[in-house]
């Protein structure tokens, strides 16, 4: 049975989440894991002009990629951390969009060379749905990655999520979790010329990895 998002209820979430997401002193970073100085970096991207970051949270790794000369643009379903994000990286560069991610990509008219999440909306957004909307949005050639935790064996397709603590109101979300190979088909089935999904291991044995996925754009224009 699909899972039923209650947008509304996933904004409250999502704006209590940021509430607590900015820290003072926070600098712009890209990485694709959990972990600090682990795993590989932007060049995953390729060497893009444009990029649009899907579920953008606190705007650190666009800000990174903004200063780097990248027309850096994230979308979040949030608008407390739109607000925040704007505020906190303004004059970088970012430009911070407030939407729902199928919303936006149905009617963005901008192509990127590369659209990508770090445990963002790649995670929390129906791949059926979300997938071939991603490859309309690309360049020919381009690309996307999002990274998220692997599945916990045996768990896969669309899991609920409550908002932490597990106390107070119902608020919960849901994250879709499959086997590398099952994304990879999801990905091809969507129009990707090719795809490659693996998990990464985690710094420390026994730890929790990352699932890292980069799927490629043909050369010719999807419609």
């Amino acid at each position: 049975m699909p899972a039923h998002h209650d947008i509304a209820a996933e904004t409250e979430l999502w704006n209590t989440y940021a509430a607590s997401a900015f820290k003072d002193g926070m600098e712009p970073v890209f990485r694709w894991t959990q972990y600090a100085d682990h795993g590989p970096g932007p060049e995953l991207l390729g060497d893009p002009r444009s990029v649009l970051e899907i579920g953008c949270g606190t705007g650190r790794a666009l800000a990174h990629l903004a200063r780097q000369g990248v027309a850096a643009r994230g979308v979040d379903l949030s608008p407390v951390m739109v607000e925040k994000a704007t505020a906190r990286w303004t004059g970088n560069g970012a430009e911070f969009v407030c939407a729902e991610v199928l919303d936006h990509l149905n009617t963005d008219p901008d192509t990127y060379d590369a659209v990508y999440s770090v445990f963002g909306a790649a995670w929390f957004t129906d791949p059926g749905r979300l997938f071939p909307l991603v490859r309309r949005r690309l360049n020919p050639g381009g690309v996307f990655v999002f990274s998220q935790p692997p599945a916990i064996p045996g768990a896969y397709g669309p899991q609920g999520m409550y908002k932490g603590g597990f106390a107070g109101r119902a608020l919960y979300t849901y994250r879709y979790s499959y086997r590398p190979a099952v994304w990879e088909r999801l990905l091809t089935r969507a129009g990707f010329a090719t795809a490659q999904a693996r998990v990464l291991d985690a710094p420390h044995p026994g730890h929790i990895g990352t699932l890292l996925v980069r799927a490629v754009a043909g050369t010719t224009t999807s419609t």
